[in-house]
């Protein structure tokens, strides 16, 4: 199996259409997040995959994208109603 490695994806969209289209692209990656910035646990041909299907879909002149790994050795912290992973190693998708 692939390693994944923890990113956040996130997007401004400007036109309508393309931004429903941006939602359903990096969902199809995301392990959680809202409205335009999403957790990502990817690998590295999923991270090109994603990279590649944004490209096709953004007008690169109105639009912007990011998608930032983050590094994994340190602990996460939390605000609010979020809740701490319990295994930093383990995440579920259902």
């Amino acid at each position: 199996m692939a390693k994944r490695k923890l990113h956040i994806a996130a997007y401004d969209v400007k036109d309508p259409k393309r931004l429903r289209q941006m939602l359903y692209i990096v969902k199809d990656y995301a392990t959680g997040g809202q409205k335009s910035a999403y957790e990502c646990y990817l690998s590295k041909i999923e991270h090109q995959q994603l990279i590649l299907r944004v490209m096709q879909t953004l007008d690169l002149t109105e639009d912007r994208f990011a998608c930032i790994e983050l590094r994994q050795s340190n602990q996460p912290k939390t605000l609010g109603k979020a809740v701490q992973p319990q295994n930093l190693n383990y995440f579920f998708i259902g």
